[in-house]
């Protein structure tokens, strides 16, 4: 897949590890100019991690580019860990980070889960936020990780069967009951065949057109372990979110400038979502690609990503 609409490969200029509580150590590195503008990378899952793909969203020249791995994800340590682990851990580690570093106020940046994290974070810091970009916009409601679990075979009944036909029959009533305990199962040969089901999954469903790249990055294992299992602990335990959800806190943010990227036909998380989110936030522009699904790399995805961007750097 051609990606010259992202700017060009660029090594970090300072990477680190950070001690967290509950012997988490988050991975931490810096792009791009030291005394640009600060933004904020969230990557997605929860548990995906980042790669180096993620900076290249934001042009080196202009803008201080700060990404981690949240706690059991990617090169953080230890991979795949549970304990202590919840959205507000996150928000914890986030603002860690930016005092770590010396930052007053940053730009948002996240996808997927990362668009979660980021609305989290931001109504609990909006003093820290200078602006959101968000995109495949997801809210953590019920309905949504329902749509997740079984709504998806309705479009992609094949890779769903596969996903399903992972566990025996009489645990199909109950898939993430089924996956969470092979997850948790301290046994390579229980929780490894596990992550990769879920995780190929998500990735085959990811974009308008298939992209078997997709699904094999989906595949590797730090990426599938983090992901499947961390994804699945937090879906139990309701993304660890506030009974009234994202949208009841939105009184919080709602002068805080946003722009939202959404793929018409993002099947992982539906365009609704993103509508409603729009609808409840005053200072958001929302941008609909009509020929792309969830993931950032997709053509015009992208492309509405690095304009989003640009845009803030403009402001």
């Amino acid at each position: 897949m051609p990606r010259g609409d992202l700017f060009p490969d660029i090594a970090p200029y300072e990477t680190g590890l950070l001690p967290l509580t509950g012997g988490h150590v988050m991975y931490w590195e810096q792009v791009g100019n030291p005394r640009g503008q600060p933004v904020l990378f969230l990557h997605g899952g929860p548990g995906a991690g980042a790669g180096a793909v993620h900076r290249r969203f934001f042009d080196p020249g202009h803008w201080r580019v700060v990404i981690f791995d949240q706690r059991g994800a990617g090169r953080s340590r230890p991979l795949g860990e549970l304990r202590e682990n919840s959205t507000q851990h996150l928000v914890a580690d986030i603002e860690a980070l930016r005092r770590f570093l010396g930052i007053e106020r940053w730009l948002l940046f996240g996808g997927s889960w990362g668009s979660t994290l980021a609305l989290a974070y931001a109504q609990e810091h909006p003093d820290r936020v200078q602006g959101c970009v968000l995109r495949g916009v997801f809210l953590g409601r019920e309905q949504e990780v329902e749509w997740f679990l079984t709504g998806l075979r309705r479009v992609f009944p094949d890779a769903w069967m596969q996903f399903a036909e992972h566990l025996p029959v009489a645990e199909r009533g109950d898939l993430l009951a089924g996956y969470l305990k092979r997850l948790c199962d301290p046994d390579p040969m229980q929780h490894m065949p596990a992550a990769r089901a879920w995780s190929q999954y998500e990735g085959s469903c990811s974009t308008l057109l298939p992209s078997p790249d997709t699904v094999a990055s989906f595949a590797q294992d730090r990426t599938a372990l983090g992901l499947a299992r961390i994804e699945a602990w937090y879906f139990a335990n309701k993304l660890f979110l506030p009974p009234e959800g994202l949208l009841g806190r939105m009184d919080r943010i709602a002068h805080i400038p946003a722009e939202i990227v959404q793929g018409r036909y993002d099947m992982v998380c539906p365009a609704e979502t993103a509508f409603d989110l729009a609808a409840a936030w005053p200072r958001a522009r929302l941008t609909v690609v009509p020929d792309a699904g969830h993931s950032a790399l997709e053509p015009g995805v992208r492309t509405a990503l690095v304009g989003a961007v640009d845009r803030f750097k403009r402001r």
